[in-house]
């Protein structure tokens, strides 16, 4: 069964308490990098006026990668979008803008900084892309209490058609848990591998062992759709994804 994600993993980036997180940066970096950290939280905090289309804020997660190295990149964003108090509709626009590593960063902070489903669009989004590391963030926690059923399923789906370890999907066991439609898929998705020669990853098989019902007690429900939002034609094995729209990164942005 898969176990508790390992400390550098993609789930424990997301599931770290802000004061461990910032100690942790905090001590890994030199003296030019953590005095340019400190001062990035404190403009966040006090939300300085626009420089151009955003924020200055926001450029400060432009520049995490260069000023803290690419190591410390993901959890310095993270810490400056906490610092900013990014509600809902900020992090859907920094998300919409920002590169790959600024989504990222934002699928992290979402069970930190938004409490209910408002940010829902933004997980969906991420599960339709090509790149591996958004898949893996984007089933974090927020998506494990927030993702309807239907969506979540083809994101566990999704992992195994592109070798997105299962252990970075955050409470699988609890949401696979005498899940029988999922099961069927799963099943659906070996058979269909089997038959052309190829292997079945392993991943699927733990799983599947997952979705046997629990002694005395059935799998509570997963989220359901929002009202009015479609959950997608009901296709069971994923086919190759479709990479999302991707508008064109701010001037003075980098990776």
């Amino acid at each position: 069964m898969p176990g508790a994600p390992a400390a550098g993993s993609t789930l424990a980036l997301a599931l770290a308490p802000f004061d461990e997180l910032r100690t942790s940066v905090s001590s890994h970096l030199d003296t030019a990098a953590r005095a340019w950290f400190d001062r990035a939280l404190d403009e966040a905090a006090a939300r300085p006026g626009l420089h151009g289309p955003i924020s200055v804020w926001e450029l400060r997660l432009a520049e995490a990668g260069r000023r803290c190295g690419p190591e410390h990149a993901d959890a310095v964003r993270i810490l400056i979008l906490r610092a900013a108090r990014a509600d809902a509709d900020t992090l859907t626009r920094v998300y919409r803008q920002g590169t790959a590593a600024e989504r990222r960063a934002v699928l992290h902070a979402l069970p930190h900084l938004v409490p209910g489903p408002d940010a829902v669009t933004i997980v969906e989004d991420a599960l339709r892309t090509n790149d591996t590391r958004l898949v893996a963030a984007a089933l974090g926690p927020y998506a494990a209490r927030h993702l309807d059923t239907h969506n979540w399923r083809h994101g566990v789906l999704k992992c195994l058609f592109t070798g997105v370890p299962v252990d970075e999907v955050a409470d699988l066991a609890h949401r696979a848990r005498a899940d029988a439609e999922l099961a069927r898929m799963l099943s659906d998705y070996a058979d269909e591998r089997s038959a052309a020669g190829r292997p079945v990853p392993e991943d699927l098989y733990r799983v599947l062992a997952l979705t046997e019902p629990a002694s005395g007690g059935e799998h509570p429900p997963g989220p359901e759709p929002a009202s009015g939002r479609a959950s997608g034609p009901a296709t069971d094995v994923p086919t190759a994804p479709e990479p999302s729209p991707h508008p064109g990164t701010p001037s003075g942005k980098e990776s």
